[in-house]
């Protein structure tokens, strides 16, 4: 008896708790979306909803990253022949400078520095590659804290260009969830509580924790929207023409498709920004250390 009762329990429960054992995999957004299609009945239409939001919401996050991509990989390049010149070439260069002057000259400022440089990074080796790790792990560390992580998001929403390509991306994702769990039948402040959740940046997140406590205090979703000052204009109007009309989903997922399109050319911006900022900046790294090296050439022939 007491195993056909534990069969019977387990007969009895729901698609939605079987999701809900899983959260690494399925999220509080599956969760609620699946809850709310079993109580109406509609679950096979929530399910297929689900699955273009989710095909929308990875599309925009990939174009995301491919824009940050092109950045990393310069960076990465100009760390590597930095640490390539200075190890290997410029100490060759310090033999030749040495034994052409003999002492009767100076080096000029520019190369004497590199060459110090050079010579410290070759001697202490290993103490370069802690001082290395040392930042990387302080600089992780540090936008893990509070405060480190409140710097970082207000920064990434002030830089010129990556600023408007996070805030629409950030508008994306939430209008594009906060209306696929309206439609899907999920109450507004369980909506607003999941949608929070989903937004990686603390400020907006804050905010929409205050729209949520005054929603839930009787007002509007668009006037304490529109009173952050965060959201962009256009975004909190539909939202207020939304409710006006009794199409907030619509109107939500509209202004997704809206901002999506925006993210694409957001994008295209940066992209087309970084690659000559990125190119001058490995130019002037790289230049700055041959025009050192060549500097008591040009001082022997004068």
């Amino acid at each position: 008896p007491s195993n056909s009762s534990a069969a019977s329990d387990v007969y009895k429960r729901q698609f939605s708790d079987g999701l809900s054992q899983h959260p690494k995999i399925f999220d509080k957004l599956y969760v609620n979306m699946a809850k709310a299609g079993e109580a109406g009945g509609v679950l096979d239409v929530v399910l297929d909803r689900l699955s273009t939001f989710q095909e929308k919401a990875l599309k925009t996050t990939n174009k995301v990253k491919s824009a940050m991509v092109y950045p990393i990989v310069i960076m990465g390049v100009a760390v590597a022949i930095v640490a390539i010149l200075m190890i290997f070439v410029v100490p060759q260069f310090q033999k030749i400078f040495t034994d052409m002057l003999k002492g009767n000259a100076r080096m000029p400022a520019l190369t004497q520095m590199i060459i110090d440089i050079s010579d410290f990074m070759k001697e202490n080796y290993i103490l370069t590659g802690l001082i290395i790790v040392g930042v990387i792990l302080f600089v992780k560390i540090f936008f893990k804290t509070k405060i480190g992580i409140r710097v970082w998001d207000t920064a990434a929403l002030k830089l010129p260009k990556i600023g408007d390509l996070v805030m629409k991306s950030t508008v994306a994702r939430f209008t594009r969830t906060f209306g696929t769990l309206l439609a899907s039948g999920v109450p507004i402040l369980e909506a607003l509580t999941i949608t929070r959740g989903t937004i990686k940046n603390s400020l907006i997140s804050d905010a929409l924790s205050r729209v949520h406590d005054r929603v839930r205090d009787g007002e509007n979703l668009s006037t304490p929207l529109d009173q952050q000052n965060i959201f962009p204009t256009m975004v909190t109007s539909m939202v207020e023409v939304g409710e006006e009309t009794g199409q907030l989903p619509e109107m939500l997922n509209r202004i997704a498709d809206n901002y999506d399109d925006e993210v694409d050319n957001s994008v295209g911006a940066i992209t087309s920004v970084i690659e000559p900022i990125m190119i001058v900046f490995l130019a002037v790294v790289v230049g700055t250390i041959v025009i050192a090296l060549f500097l008591p050439i040009i001082q022997i022939i004068q």
